[in-house]
């Protein structure tokens, strides 16, 4: 059986009294892509965002259970050092507006108070950017703001950003829905190389993009997890009825 780097074990996620995810235990296998799929408002987003702790930034919000990262309680962690080795890249393309391609890249260093040599600096820069499959197309411009970069691009410097911090586990909320489907392959194909030296959990509810590039998926219907298990089997021989409907668009 492979490793699970990350894993939840009956985890639950309130705002106020309000349960949003119910009890969910669930392994993600290093770098493997898991991907998080059902219905809108299913709890996929709020699950996602206990694992790095997000979700108690909402005020209200309380999560119960236990996240574990490599076997450490993530919740007796510092927060600041779960997000560094726990990165996220969200829904809608967010450099920030202020700063150059350059200083969007190692902001997660400048906003936890990190120094850099400027040579290390310039080493981050170039390495996460290459990895983000960035580095050719912007080389020229790192001190031009992110915001004029095309919102492909954009998503692209928000992964490259989060890379930065190098970390072990990459959660992807939606990443390529706002995208057009030129920049969403081009984001799938960066995904797929990541995933050799990344663990990668993606929410999404576009159903082919699941089947295409994710080795693991996990269904999730009205903050339950429904079904989890390889991608192909969940597919081809999905166990629950719900999981059936769901991949043949009964409901979504």
């Amino acid at each position: 059986m492979e490793s699970a780097i990350l894993k939840t074990e009956n985890l639950s996620a309130y705002y106020g009294n309000n349960r949003v995810v119910k009890s969910v235990t669930l392994p993600f296998y290093e770098r493997k892509i898991t991907v998080v799929m059902g219905p809108s408002g299913c709890g996929k987003s709020t699950f996602i965002r206990c694992l790095n702790r997000m979700h108690e930034l909402v005020p209200g919000a309380r999560v119960e259970g236990r996240v574990y990262l490599r076997n450490e309680d993530v919740y007796a962690m510092d927060p600041t050092i779960v997000r560094r080795k726990i990165g996220m890249v969200f829904q809608k393309p967010n450099p920030f507006p202020t700063m150059s391609i350059y200083d969007n890249v190692i902001a997660g260093y400048k906003l936890t108070g990190i120094k850099l040599k400027k040579s290390e600096a310039d080493r981050i820069v170039e390495t996460s950017l290459r990895q983000a499959a960035l580095w050719d197309e912007v080389k020229d411009f790192l001190h031009k703001r992110g915001t004029f970069l095309s919102g492909g691009q954009q998503q692209r410097l928000c992964i490259a950003r989060a890379l930065a911090m190098e970390p072990e586990v990459l959660l992807l909320d939606e990443p390529t829905s706002a995208l057009d489907p030129v920049a969403t392959a081009r984001i799938e194909e960066l995904m797929e190389e990541l995933s050799k030296t990344v663990t990668i959990v993606l929410v999404t509810h576009n159903i082919a993009q699941a089947s295409r590039i994710s080795h693991y998926t996990a269904f999730f219907y009205m903050g339950e997890l429904v079904e989890f298990g390889p991608t192909e089997r969940v597919f081809t021989v999905p166990r629950d009825r719900r999981t059936e409907e769901y991949l043949v668009g009964k409901f979504g």
